[in-house]
């Protein structure tokens, strides 16, 4: 079986001594989270300070706030890595988690012309990966070339959604791909993503699924964007591909939304700017020997980060909390995996590897979510032990 490679020069950023890194990991002592930063290539728990992350995403400016503040000394965020490992774990010692608390997950779907072709695949596929090919071929000669170069909600892009129409074509996919409003759902549950270094979870009852890698953004509850992280938002194509309206099923499932390894915050080595210019690798490895490696540019997507944005939180919309918001991926696996012709699915057991150089790398070995281990820790939980600590 791959094994997971969580060592400092792989799971964080090439620049980590000047990032403005933040997380949250488990305290066995405390027998709950701690918010911590990464400082000198140590992890300081500054829960003192900063009960939650919500917390920190509150502040003005939470990288000049990392540069100086102080907490308790958890030891090298090497052996923090080591230890987040499940198969090598011990309990008695902290591990990583997912970067968000109190924050909604929240996503946005089909922001790519790659993904908005796929989606469109899958619907007329019906959820069937042996019909996708055949349909793959067709959909790209039609539609490829039209859709890469349109604006969103643009004039050409309604004269082209009534060509399509009048021709039969239509999808509900391509309306939020190309028409004026973004696809924004609910990811998962507050408190529910898993971080690095752990089981990520894919239905067992889904026999066509792959891994979407995305970045992801941390927004206060004010609307501003504060900071970045990875995630794998983890897809059930042929659930999706047999009705739209089981989006709910095909995404939230135990541990299929993971986000990490830490939440980078804006400073002035690291904006929103950089953020849009990004490229998002994977890299899928399965103990049958199986190899897949592609990635995602930013520079690609169809609607800016900001606009995606201010069309989930605003004036019809708050988040007192704040949000985080996957920011959709144009990676959609079609390899072929085992017979000619079905395309990519996930085996249990695959090492799935989203990175980018300036936010490092997050690694999740996918197993069914009914095998991986159980969400049992919500938000009654999390404020009856920050009371506990004293801490709220």
């Amino acid at each position: 079986m791959p094994d997971f490679d969580l060592t400092r020069s792989t799971a964080l950023p090439d620049d980590f001594e000047d990032a403005a890194l933040a997380g949250r990991v488990w305290r066995p002592d405390q027998d709950g989270p701690s918010v911590v930063v990464v400082q000198d290539g140590d992890v300081i728990d500054i829960s003192e300070s900063f009960p939650t992350m919500r917390d920190l995403c509150e502040m003005p400016d939470p990288a000049g706030i990392l540069q100086d503040v102080s907490g308790d000394n958890l030891g090298p965020v090497s052996d923090i890595l080591f230890n987040t490992d499940e198969v090598s774990r011990d309990e008695a010692l902290p591990w990583l988690l997912a970067p968000t608390d109190l924050q909604p997950i929240k996503a946005a779907g089909v922001t790519f012309a790659a993904s908005m072709l796929e989606r469109v695949i899958e619907e007329r596929a019906k959820g069937s990966p042996e019909a996708a090919r055949a349909i793959r071929d067709s959909i790209n000669d039609l539609l490829g070339g039209n859709l890469r170069s349109l604006k969103p909600g643009s004039d050409a892009a309604m004269q082209l959604k009534q060509e399509l129409i009048a021709q039969g074509m239509w999808s509900q996919y391509l309306e939020v791909g190309i028409g004026p409003d973004a696809e924004i759902f609910t990811k998962a549950p507050v408190l529910s993503a898993v971080g690095t270094g752990v089981e990520a979870g894919i239905h067992p009852k889904s026999a066509w699924n792959n891994p979407e890698p995305e970045i992801v953004l941390f927004v206060s509850s004010d609307g501003n964007i504060k900071g970045a992280a990875l995630g794998n938002d983890v897809n059930l194509r042929d659930v999706e591909g047999r009705s739209a309206l089981l989006l709910g099923k095909a995404k939230d499932n135990n541990a299929s939304c993971a986000i990490g390894p830490f939440v980078r915050f804006f400073d002035a080595g690291f904006t929103l700017d950089h953020v849009r210019s990004l490229s998002v690798s994977l890299r899928v490895e399965g103990d049958d020997g199986f190899v897949m490696e592609g990635s995602s540019s930013m520079a690609q997507i169809s609607r800016d980060p900001a606009d995606l944005v201010g069309q989930t939180i605003g004036g019809n919309h708050q988040y007192p909390d704040g949000l985080v918001l996957f920011l959709g991926t144009m990676f959609a696996p079609v390899k072929d995996r085992g017979a000619e012709g079905k395309g990519f699915t996930h085996h249990v057991g695959d090492i799935t590897s989203v990175s980018t150089p300036l936010l490092g790398t997050l690694a999740n070995r996918m197993q069914h979510s009914d095998q991986c281990p159980p969400w049992t820790f919500g938000l009654r939980d999390l404020m009856a032990n920050l009371v506990r600590r004293g801490l709220i």
